[in-house]
């Protein structure tokens, strides 16, 4: 492996031929190049396909609307590799549970639905009809329904997640974990609690408006590329791009886009961001507190008609500003007075600001005091409700806003069940049902019987990996709706079902013809998505045919003619157009080419708050970033912990791992990677290259190891480092978790290192 700094001065910038060459290779993998090219002119395009990946939305000119990472997304899916009952019967879930995710993935598409054999520890063909029947035999056998757990992927459509939800509550339960429970839960808290509105207020437009836009908490080069042509086009014409992020990432420093010729083939790029500030893990809730604090001492012009008119709970709010220390601001967020000064000025100097965050602020214990914290910001200086103004957290995969506006909630609140309750005659569960976090500890302690997984990868994708593969396993029924081989595949002991779906790029005909899907991006947009490549099996079916034949089984006739529903996504529509506000029109409006906009009621200054205006939080900056409880423990290890966050290499998305390659940060052929500051390495009398093991702080009985980790010199704030997920997500405790949100806190993960005595690949996890 090349070192990083020398790698990282070959890549000074993101995207360019590099872009282009990776983009050509991974299309060449695929071996359907004819076909994917075409599938990639259609990708994002009107009458085209959403793509599977990011859910940043699309722009309304441009010949090309698809980035690297897109590209992955569809040499990936769209393969001539395929896997069926020859591969599983060469290959036993216990061999295949020792290979790496991505060899897993790598092997091709499912092609026929299989049936566990726990007796030949083997995967078989199983019919559809026996599988269907299965599924609802179990359902119906369970003492309550909320022994379900009914989890979604962001991948899944508008359609399949209504009927998904439909199905659950008219079976009895508000079992719903999902995807976003993982990534942007803190988000919707505390816009929720803020604002109203637990969306982002701003649409792409908007970034054309901005003479200002803050990012915190995210790398747009890797996981959501396409936001740097926005990004580009505001710095071209003048506008100023203030970054918060713990890691230097090149996309955010210099982008060529392989859309312009001269950046393409030349060394030019362009400069993104106007500062750049790399504040510590935990951080970011005091760097706002200090530019606010700066703002308020300096007597800055806040927006005062504004505050009266539509905030509360501003002097509150105030009072906390002047109480807290600008010692604790500095310690916390590791950025000097002088550093957030500017940011500040910077801020109060621009008549339009947006703000833009993604899971490097959402993945703390105190995740929703920091969106809320932004958000008071904002709220000061009327920074929201205007052209080029608001707030914009970036969603992950394509579609797990839309699958929240459907109903995917544990929490669904009374206008929904009210609605949902009229269209269909008929009354639904309103109690709290279970979240990701209370879903895996249901089934880890066997309270809960079924898991059926609407797309996705739970096992990978949730923290404690050993807890959750228990969880997973411990299900007596485990259900799994996907197009590829992944690990919550394998985590199984009694009866399990794969059943393989249609990907995004093919085509779903049905006899009464060729049906579309939609999905919702993060600017609250609505797109109609429809693939054109044949499918990779005959056996393949749509994922609303799956879940209305699985509903069918269960619940026969009721509260709709599931199987009337199966091969017709129009009508579909026309249910939620009944049940769910905004939808007026939904047939008529995908005629619309680029989509609809649902409209945000915070961004036409309606607070849908309790108190019917925008809240102000108070909330004081917490005395650390990690739960007391573990501070004794953290304590004993004195000088030697470091705080951890896990992220992803520029080849993989979400817990779907393309190939070997971060470009950016200099990486190749690896990914027990830990990246450290070089002077915490050398305190440590340690190498650029060492191996190390890392083992997680926590207060229970447990320890969390994994080992071998080759260390890399980054530029990283001193007592950070920072690793790849999936591989590391075993030092996360599952129960170490965000205030009011649940998410996993998988960007401040006390640990320590030592230097490793041996190589090995394996994770430790025992009782002291």
């Amino acid at each position: 492996m090349t070192g990083a700094k020398d790698k990282q001065q070959q890549a000074r910038k993101a995207g360019g031929f590099a872009s282009v060459k990776s983009t050509m290779l991974r299309l060449l993998e695929s071996k359907k190049v004819r076909e994917n090219v075409k599938n990639l002119l259609r990708m994002n395009k009107d009458k085209g396909f959403d793509c599977p990946g990011c859910a940043w939305g699309d722009a309304p000119e441009g010949s090309i609307q698809f980035c690297e990472n897109g590209a992955k997304a569809i040499a990936w899916e769209s393969t001539s590799r395929t896997i069926g009952e020859a591969f599983f019967a060469r290959h036993s879930v216990s061999y295949l549970n020792r290979q790496s995710d991505y060899w897993l993935e790598y092997q091709g598409r499912l092609t026929e639905p299989l049936r566990y054999n726990k007796n030949t520890d083997r995967y078989e063909p199983i019919s559809w009809q026996a599988a269907f029947t299965l599924i609802a035999d179990k359902l119906n056998a369970l003492a309550s329904p909320d022994e379900a757990e009914f989890y979604t992927s962001g991948r899944a459509s508008n359609e399949v997640s209504f009927l998904y939800q439909l199905m659950g509550r008219t079976f009895g339960t508000n079992n719903f974990p999902d995807c976003s429970n993982m990534c942007h839960e803190a988000s919707g808290v505390a816009l929720n609690a803020a604002i109203g509105v637990g969306k982002g207020t701003v649409t792409l437009s908007d970034f054309e408006h901005a003479d200002g836009i803050f990012v915190f908490g995210q790398n747009p080069g890797t996981n959501h590329p396409r936001m740097l042509n926005t990004l580009r086009k505001a710095a071209k014409r003048g506008c100023k791009i203030v970054s918060f992020n713990n890691l230097k990432e090149v996309g955010l420093q210099r982008f060529a886009s392989p859309q312009v010729a001269s950046e393409l083939l030349t060394s030019a790029a362009t400069a993104i961001s106007h500062k750049y500030y790399t504040p510590k893990l935990g951080g970011d809730m005091a760097a706002v507190r200090g530019m606010a604090k700066h703002l308020l001492n300096t007597g800055a012009p806040f927006n005062q008609a504004f505050i009266t008119r539509h905030t509360g709970n501003v002097e509150q709010y105030l009072a906390q500003l002047h109480a807290t220390s600008w010692q604790h601001i500095e310690q916390q967020s590791g950025l000097t007075q002088a550093q957030l000064a500017e940011a500040a000025e910077l801020f109060a100097s621009c008549n339009n600001v947006i703000s833009t965050w993604a899971m490097g602020i959402t993945q703390h214990k105190h995740s929703v005091d920091t969106i809320r914290e932004i958000t008071n910001l904002h709220l000061l200086f009327g920074q929201i409700g205007r052209p080029g103004a608001g707030l914009c957290p970036v969603r992950g995969h394509s579609n797990v806003q839309g699958n929240r506006t459907m109903g995917i909630n544990e929490k669904p609140n009374a206008g929904f069940i009210t609605r949902l309750e009229q269209t269909f005659d008929r009354t639904f569960p309103t109690q709290s049902g279970h979240n990701v976090y209370h879903a895996l500890k249901a089934l880890h302690e066997k309270r809960s019987k079924v898991l059926i997984c609407l797309g996705g990868n739970i096992a990978a994708a949730a923290a404690d990996s050993v807890f959750t593969h228990q969880a997973v396993r411990n299900a007596e029924l485990n259900v799994q709706i996907s197009t590829k081989l992944n690990r919550s595949h394998l985590q199984v002991s009694e009866e399990a079902l794969i059943l393989p779906c249609l990907g995004r790029t093919e085509l779903d005909s049905t006899s009464l013809g060729e049906q579309q899907i939609t999905v919702e991006d993060t600017f609250s947009m609505v797109h109609a998505s429809q693939g054109r490549t044949p499918p990779a099996s005959e056996h393949l079916r749509s994922e609303v045919n799956i879940i209305a034949n699985i509903a069918h089984a269960t619940l026969g006739n009721h509260p709709v003619n599931w199987l009337e529903l199966a091969d017709d996504n129009s009508r579909i529509r026309a249910l939620i157009e009944q049940s769910i506000e905004g939808f007026t029109g939904f047939n008529r409006n995908l005629k619309q080419p680029g989509g609809f906009y649902l409209g945000n009621a915070a961004a036409s200054l309606e607070w849908k708050t309790r108190s019917g205006r925008a809240e102000f939080s108070a909330a004081p900056l917490p005395e650390s970033i990690f739960p007391m409880a573990v501070s004794e423990k953290i304590e004993q290890h004195k000088h030697s912990v470091f705080t951890l966050q896990t992220l992803r290499s520029h080849d993989q998305y979400n817990t779907t791992i393309y190939g070997m390659e971060d470009r950016y940060r200099g990486v190749s052929g690896d990914r027990k990677i830990l990246f450290i500051n070089p002077k915490d390495a050398q305190r440590h009398k340690l190498n650029d290259g060492d191996k190390v093991n890392i083992t997680s702080i926590w207060q229970d009985n447990v320890t969390r190891q994994v080992t071998g980790f080759k260390l890399v010199y980054y530029d990283i704030p001193k007592g950070n480092l920072a690793a790849y997920y999936p591989e590391t997500n075993p030092l996360v405790p599952i129960d170490s978790i965000g205030d009011q949100s649940f998410t996993p806190t998988s960007k401040s993960i006390a640990v320590v290192i030592e230097k490793a005595t041996f190589s090995a690949d394996t994770i430790a996890v025992s009782a002291r």
